[in-house]
């Protein structure tokens, strides 16, 4: 997850900017990068590997090497010389300084004391800044032969690992400078051996037995080359498939593999052997075949602590349900089932890694337990000696967990404000693992541009509740086991909330409700179904609308004035709200119009019209949806992978269904009340793909595309502010801000533009620039349309193939600061294409710093 903070900031005064980076540069430009390169040795400029005669640049074979060249951006060592610019004797050249000078030193010691004269050695102008330039710099590479034999010998041992057997490795190293040289690693790998035969030597029957079942799955295979890695792969593999099948006692190491090449002409005879289990007794070593286990008894220790390990174990109080027994310091606090459902470890069944692992993954989603420690021992009533008793330690967490917390904010709707959050959980509220939370938060704030405040210092007011129960398993009538089985780590939420606003916008109530069930149909997926998403929003405040939405006053203002509507609209010169829109909008478009404006002005203000009558209306949503995630990426290190998200949502249909029983249910407009309130019908779906390509040395191309559409349709002929699309921002165009791009080709006519269809493209080069700092380009593309609604105004509606060359295109740089655990990000946009502008001024018009947008965000975007 990230969250952002974005602002927008005009850079002027380029020309003394420029200026102070010139000579930033230029003084770090006069370092001289040998300057700490002793007589006698060579700075490494560059390291050159040959593979059979071609350049080899790949990153994983200059990582191999032991020394690498000092980093450079665009060819220049910023770090070498930021480290050449440090004082590494500091402290003895402050000592110096008044050893030499002792005169001097009493100077400064009578108005500032002996002991801080000497402690001005540690401050940041003798000491702090020269430690920075050191600890942020880079020491200079120093060429060492031992090094670069070591480097030869790991590119030989690469090879051999790849088959070249006859591989042999070189280098030589070659001045081009004073104190400077580059390393030449030569490479000659000869033909590759393939392997001609695979035999076995497996001495337990029982994996002999069980690899012949499925030898066809083997990874090495005949007429294929000879590559170590294959090797290592096979042998996890087999791993993996013995220990899932009863070999508890098996470890990777019992596997191994003879080759014999000798009189073989490049080719490879392999031999896979797998020995007896080898174990201590007393003081000698003995062995045995191994056998397969089987599973006797689970034992579930539900309240276990490692402090008191010996009375949990010993003065436990035993249930048994089904195959199971649960072990408790009192009587159960669980439902035994809410617990058993969560172990797929089972009695009669065979020893498996991978059921052991589901298990771990299943208990710790209860988030009733701290992460689970499961063992397994030999039963030791079993005569076969071939039986396994499985021990599931759990610790409880807290029933309870407080967690409050108080903070100071500022923002655009308020000068001042005092923010109070608090959350309360409850684990295991109803005995099978469910918990419930309550949040409340609420904010007190002072505004001195709010219309009415009463003089009063706190006049914004803001709270709310959020009421969430979650089940680790689908809560439904009906047992979904067979559709969602539980290793698929089904869970439920259900959700309530409630939040109030007062002097801020149209004083919004929102009241909202939902039941969402999780799963993971396979590895790297997720699903999360909305059976329910229930939004009520109530407008309280409507008649403040021209106060929020300044754009649409400013432009109905004008037209006012040059009609020259009735001065009774008026106040201080313009109109007045919200009797004087209202008047004026009533002038216009009323039954009896006093006012004849062009037909293209009383379209203007027929649309500023519905815009507020859409936006001011109450809002009721019912809708159901469905999610869909999958990515590629295998952990947080793979850097090249792909992702795809798709949303299906449907709402208003229920309720098209329950009205149409009654005619008590239709308004004066022809359209269905549920609670005196029109209900929103619309299907919506969208779709993102995100894909990472790894450029190796740090360098990373990403790419992400997003495209989503909302149809109204019945009840409804347009979607609610809450479920439409906009544009700009953060983590979208970064050369506008949010909310401030489209719709289409219009000039972001309103304070918060919206539409309901969104195309989105962005494309970044991430690289590193030194230490954690990172650098970024980037191009975002991307606008939002109306379409299939009732917006009548030709600039913002899609037309197909031909609004294609409305899309925006942003560009620009930014800076990344990784702190490891997020990554903080100052992006710096500017308009690249702006299909808003006359066509000979859409591209390039505005890209310049005091155009740009500057954006502050917290990781990445996509």
């Amino acid at each position: 997850m990230y969250f952002w903070i974005k602002l927008q900031l005009p850079l002027r005064n380029t020309t003394a900017k420029i200026s102070l980076f010139i000579l930033i540069v230029g003084v770090i430009s006069a370092c001289n990068t040998v300057k700490r390169v002793p007589q006698g040795k060579k700075l490494l400029t560059k390291n050159t590997v040959l593979v059979n005669g071609i350049p080899e640049k790949s990153e994983l074979i200059t990582n191999l090497l032991y020394q690498k060249p000092n980093s450079a951006l665009a060819g220049y060592h910023l770090r070498l010389n930021l480290y050449n610019l440090a004082q590494l004797n500091h402290d003895s050249i402050y000592q110096a300084k008044y050893i030499k000078n002792p005169a001097k030193y009493k100077r400064q010691s009578k108005w500032l004391s002996a002991k801080q004269v000497n402690r001005m050695g540690q401050s940041f102008w003798y000491a702090g800044i020269h430690n920075f330039l050191r600890d942020n710099g880079e020491p200079p590479t120093i060429i060492d032969e031992k090094s670069a034999q070591k480097s030869a010998n790991r590119l030989q041992s690469y090879y051999f690992n790849l088959g070249y057997f006859d591989v042999k490795t070189g280098f030589t190293v070659d001045s081009v400078g004073p104190k400077k040289a580059k390393i030449k690693y030569t490479v000659t790998t000869g033909k590759p051996y393939m392997i001609d035969s695979l035999a076995l030597a497996i001495t337990s029957p029982a994996l002999d037995s069980l690899y012949r079942l499925k030898k066809e799955m083997s990874l090495v295979k005949t007429k294929q080359v000879y590559t170590t890695a294959n090797l290592e792969n096979e042998r996890s593999r087999i791993t993996n498939y013995f220990r899932n099948n009863g070999a508890y006692q098996f470890q990777q190491n019992y596997i191994s593999y003879d080759i014999d090449t000798i009189n073989t002409n490049k080719k490879a005879n392999l031999t896979l052997k797998i020995g007896d289990y080898s174990y201590r007794e007393n003081d000698s070593t003995k062995t045995k075949a191994f056998g397969l286990y089987k599973i006797s008894a689970v034992n579930i220790y539900t309240d276990y602590k490692a402090s008191k390990a010996n009375a949990v174990l010993n003065d436990s109080v035993k249930t048994t349900f089904g195959n199971f027994n649960l072990f408790s310091a009192k009587a159960l606090k669980y439902k035994p089932k809410a617990i058993t459902d969560a172990v797929f470890i089972t009695k009669g069944s065979l020893f498996s890694d991978t059921k052991s692992t589901l298990t771990t993954r299943y208990l710790n989603n209860l988030k009733v337990f701290n992460y689970p420690t499961i063992q397994y021992e030999i039963d030791k009533n079993d005569s076969t000696q071939q039986a396994l008793v499985a021990n599931i330690y759990l610790t409880q967490r807290p029933k309870f967990t407080f967690a409050p917390s108080l903070s100071l904010t500022h923002s655009n709707i308020q000068d001042f404000g005092i923010s109070a959050n608090t959350s309360f959980a409850i684990r295991n509220v109803f005995n099978g693992a469910e918990t419930f939370e309550i949040a409340a938060r609420g904010n007190i704030g002072s505004s001195k541009d709010l219309a009415a405040s009463n003089d009063r210092f706190f006049n914004v007011l803001e709270y709310g509740v959020d009421l969430k129960l979650s089940f680790p398993r689908i809560f439904i009538f009906f047992n979904p086991e067979k559709i969602i089985p539980k290793s698929m780590i089904p869970s439920s939420q259900m959700n309530l909330g409630f939040s109030k606003q007062e002097n801020i916008g149209l004083d919004k109530e929102n009241v909202s409700g939902s039941l969402a069930y999780n799963w993971s149909p396979i590895k790297n997926a997720s699903v999360k179904f909305d059976l329910f998403n229930i939004q009520y929003i109530k407008n309280i405040n409507t008649a403040n609308y021209f106060n929020v939405y300044n754009s649409s006053y400013t432009t109905l203002n004008n037209l006012a004035i040059r009609y020259n509507a009735d001065p009774a609209f008026f106040s201080n010169g313009s109109l007045s709200i919200p009797q004087g829109t209202d008047g004026f909008i009533n002038a216009v478009l009323g039954e009896n119009p006093t006012l004849i404006p062009t037909d293209g002005d009383k379209k203007i203000i027929s649309s500023i019209n519905e815009r507020r009558r859409r936006l001011t209306e109450n809002n009721f949503i019912l809708a159901s949806s469905y999610t869909y995630s999958k990515t590629s990426k295998s952990d947080a290190t793979d850097e090249t992978f792909h992702g795809v998200k798709s949303k299906l949502e449907l709402a208003g249909n229920v309720l098209s269904l329950l009205t149409k029983s009654s005619d008590k249910f239709i308004n004066a407009d022809g359209n269905r009340n549920i609670f005196g309130v029109e209900f929103s019908q619309y299907v919506k779906t969208e779709v993102e793909y995100v894909k990472h390509w790894d450029l190796n040395h740090k360098n990373i191309l990403a790419f992400r595309s997003f495209v989503g559409i909302a149809i109204p349709y019945g009840n409804s002929n347009n979607i609610p502010f809450s479920r439409s699309y906009f544009s700009g921002g953060s983590n979208d165009n970064r050369a506008w801000q949010s909310y401030s791009l489209g719709p289409g080709r219009t000039s972001a006519v309103n304070d918060f533009n919206e539409a309901n269809f969104k195309l989105a493209a962005n494309l970044e080069h991430r690289f590193n620039l030194f230490g954690q700092v990172n650098g970024a380009l980037f191009i975002d593309a991307g606008n939002i349309w109306n379409v299939f609604d009732n917006v009548t105004d030709e600039k913002a509606i899609f037309k197909g193939m031909q609004s294609l060359q409305e899309i925006a295109v942003g560009s620009g740089f930014g800076l990344r600061y990784d702190f490891n655990f997020f990554v903080v990000r100052l992006d710096f946009g500017f308009k690249t294409y702006n299909p808003a502008e006359l066509t000979a001024k859409k591209w390039f018009r505005d890209y310049n710093f005091s155009n740009g947008v500057v954006n502050i965000g917290i990781n990445y975007p996509f």
